[in-house]
């Protein structure tokens, strides 16, 4: 990774009703899927009350945020209706914020009627893999209701983003969308502290772009927004290794330590626990050295 000037990476991220502030490790953003058919861990927390019993162990393991989905963004999956989403995602996020009032939520989805019930019963974060733009309602809601937002890139949608994805150069590529997708929330009316920006690991992307993004993820500081990034467990990481079905967690370590190297403000993984093991080794053997100003 050449020179970067790490005072130019963000600080901080405000949400709702709290501020997130960034030091030298990335902050972790747990993931809760309550479906079916989520590409990893489908199905196992489809019942609610497994549902928020992972979510509760997520916590206890040292997740900073916690990111609940009901509907999955696999390659080829089966859109759900509003209705549905809400059915999965509600009962958990009540839940949680009754259990754990201090606890950070995220909700993932792209539909601005969900992201609202879900922010009104306590969620922080609209984390929208669409970059806030399949839902025209999406960013007046953000702006109206004052919420922290993370807009992802993804080429196509989940059903043909990985219908042959094509980049010239797939770095720069994507770091003007983003920077389009910023000046776009700005216009909305949203706060350029209220953003945060997200590559788009697997979304429309071949595993040679992955493994090049993973190494060039330090670029998109220049932005001026914190970086998060959710490599966890991806196909990429099966290819890399030569084995499709080898357990990822341990490719997706050496990853989280590529990133925490770059900075990287938020790391959306799987294995909270795994991963904030290796996050202390990686401080306290070094870490960031040549930020000594963080």
């Amino acid at each position: 990774m050449p020179a970067f000037d790490f005072s130019r990476r963000a600080t901080s991220w405000q949400l709702r009703t709290r501020t997130l502030q960034f030091g030298r490790l990335p902050l972790l953003m747990g993931i809760v899927n309550v479906t079916p058919d989520s590409f990893s861990d489908g199905g196992k927390f489809f019942d609610p009350q497994a549902a928020i019993n992972h979510a509760l162990k997520l916590l206890d393991d040292g997740a900073d945020i916690l990111d609940i989905g009901g509907e999955s963004t696999r390659p080829y999956s089966t859109a759900v209706s509003a209705e549905e989403e809400l059915q999965r995602v509600m009962p958990v996020i009540e839940t949680l914020r009754r259990e754990r009032p201090a606890a950070v939520l995220s909700i993932d989805t792209s539909k601005s009627v969900v992201a609202e019930a879900a922010i009104a019963a306590g969620a922080e974060i609209i984390n929208d893999v669409s970059g806030l733009a399949s839902d025209p309602t999406m960013i007046g809601l953000a702006k109206t209701i004052s919420v922290g937002v993370c807009a992802m890139h993804m080429q196509g949608t989940p059903q043909t983003m990985q219908d042959n994805p094509f980049y010239d150069d797939v770095v720069n590529e994507i770091y003007e969308f983003l920077c389009q997708r910023r000046d776009a929330l700005l216009a909305g009316g949203i706060d350029r502290n209220r953003i945060c920006l997200d590559p788009g690991i697997g979304f429309g992307k071949t595993h040679e772009h992955n493994i090049t993004l993973m190494a060039n993820c330090w670029r998109f500081h220049d932005l001026g927004c914190p970086v998060l990034v959710g490599h966890s467990r991806k196909a990429f990481i099966g290819k890399l290794i030569g084995d499709k079905t080898a357990d990822r967690t341990f490719g997706t370590i050496g990853g989280v330590l590529a990133l925490a190297r770059q900075g990287v403000q938020i790391l959306r993984v799987h294995d909270v626990a795994a991963v904030r093991e290796a996050l202390v080794l990686f401080e306290a053997c070094g870490g960031l050295a040549n930020a000594d100003n963080l």
